[in-house]
């Protein structure tokens, strides 16, 4: 395995791209009794469309989800009671861009690297798991749609997005995983879940070798097909301006959402994803002038807060919170931005939000789970995680400025809602 040593951070990685194309990244920490395993595929709630054996296919929107529910079943019972029995504690996630599979162990961590890898590389589906699985989702799906911040999130990127996936939630609608089958599953397991389109990342206390040998192990030699992928052709503009639900509040709540450039894929993709969380903290973070007056008015309450995002093909950026006039406070922050753009950023400001974020980016090197994750997400978007330092360097309040000043427009904006039932 080839070693990389990050000297500002103090860390090594072993990386090893097997035959059959499967990345790996192994972080020894020998000073440390737990053990963390990420196994990750680059298919999430976005990939709906793409194209397998030469024929373009459409599949059901939450099927990476659903699929995700799925890969614990095996013919011999169900792979998280055994993880569990064996001391560790494991679990997954979709997002709309990436499966992941791990667990944390402080024994026996071989043989439970051993089973995440069996069980999500041999899928094993029956007529009867997969219709019971429909009614378990369909119930999840029910709770997440009375949760007024998931009507206020997903209705804002359907307001910003009119042909993205990014509109499409990452668990589907209850008709929409009516129409998933076993067919369906085994085909989107036979495209994604493939060695090359996968990667192992390892931290603990571990022998980087050792990690090798079980992955060769255990996955099949055939790395699968490059697979090309559908998300949307996507215009400048926006769906729609606005969007309001009346629900069961007893404050109107509000998202101001921002449909910003997509970032190239690379280091340019890292670069642009800090750049846009600095935004943020400048325009509307805790200390900014905006959230100070706006909080000492009364205006907003500690709920209010700002995001960046991205997805394939897509970024924005988003604001709001609980708030007793929604628009009157969405229209400050175009006046914030205005104003930022005719003043200036304050150098002392600037390079106090500069200190925090650095800050917070090195806080995660305390986590395995964070640390794991941004390598696999680094792997996936072709940069190098842990080069992160080296590229905060190269951002330029100017950086930052032109950002907003590109971003924070109004042709860019829609408003989402949710108010109170009369």
């Amino acid at each position: 395995m080839k070693p990389s040593f990050y000297e500002r951070i103090g860390e090594t990685v072993y990386r090893e791209k097997l035959p059959n194309g499967l990345q790996i990244c192994v972080l020894p920490k020998p000073e440390f009794a737990k053990s963390y395993a990420f196994f990750a595929t680059r298919y999430g709630g976005m990939d709906t469309r793409f194209c397998l054996n030469g024929k373009w296919l459409d599949t059901p929107a939450g099927i990476a989800h659903y699929l995700e529910h799925k890969m614990f079943d095996t013919k011999e019972g169900n792979a998280l009671q055994k993880l569990a029995q064996n001391g560790a504690e494991p679990n997954a996630f979709t997002s709309n861009a990436m499966t992941g599979y791990y667990f944390d162990s402080t024994r026996n961590f071989e043989e439970n690297l051993a089973i995440l890898l069996s069980f999500v590389s041999v899928p094993y589906f029956t007529e009867e798991s997969v219709a019971k699985e429909q009614g378990i989702i369909s119930q999840e799906i029910r709770m997440i749609e009375d949760d007024p911040d998931w009507q206020l999130y997903t209705r804002m990127l359907k307001a910003l997005y009119q042909n993205s996936t990014a509109r499409t939630p990452v668990a589907g609608s209850i008709e929409s995983i009516k129409e998933i089958t076993v067919q369906t599953l085994y085909d989107c397991h036979k495209a994604f879940y493939t060695p090359s389109n996968m990667i192992l990342t390892v931290v603990g206390p571990v022998d980087p070798i050792h990690v090798v040998d079980i992955a060769r192990r255990i996955l099949p030699l055939d790395g699968g097909p490059v697979i090309a992928r559908d998300y949307g052709t996507e215009p400048e503009e926006v769906a729609q301006k606005r969007t309001s639900i009346a629900v069961e509040v007893s404050t109107p709540q509000f998202l101001r959402g921002f449909k910003c450039r997509p970032a190239e894929e690379g280091e340019a993709y890292l670069r642009r994803q800090m750049i846009g969380e600095m935004a943020c903290d400048i325009l509307m973070g805790d200390s900014s002038p905006l959230y100070l007056r706006l909080y000492g008015e009364g205006r907003v309450n500690g709920s209010f807060g700002s995001a960046f995002e991205m997805m394939p093909g897509v970024a924005y950026l988003y604001a709001g919170g609980d708030c007793k006039e929604p628009e009157a406070v969405s229209d400050a922050i175009m006046e914030e931005a205005a104003r930022l753009e005719r003043e200036g950023i304050e150098e002392a400001y600037y390079q106090r939000v500069r200190r925090a974020c650095l800050g917070s980016a090195l806080r995660g090197l305390n986590s395995f789970e964070n640390m794991a994750v941004t390598l696999t997400e680094g792997y996936f978007h072709g940069f190098d995680a842990f080069r992160f330092l080296q590229l905060f360097d190269s951002i330029t309040k100017e950086d930052v400025a032109g950002f907003l000043k590109e971003s924070i427009v109004e042709e860019r904006s829609a408003l989402s809602l949710v108010v109170p039932k009369a």
